[in-house]
């Protein structure tokens, strides 16, 4: 295995983690009434997301060239 792939699907399984937690977090403030926070870490979960889609793509691309 390409040692830039194995450490880029690492970096995506940490990605995956900080959503979680990100989005754990956001979810209590949301039901204890923070919405301004809740609405700010939902935006961040969102551009992880989005992080993680876009590294799995470079992942796919380095698994088949």
């Amino acid at each position: 295995m390409d040692p830039h792939r194995a450490e880029l699907s690492s970096a995506n399984t940490t990605l995956d983690d900080l959503v979680r937690r990100v989005a754990g977090a956001a979810e209590q403030l949301h039901s204890t009434g923070e919405e301004a926070l809740a609405h700010d870490l939902f935006e961040v979960e969102r551009s992880l997301r989005a992080a993680q889609r876009r590294l799995a793509g470079v992942v796919g691309r380095m698994s088949a060239a």
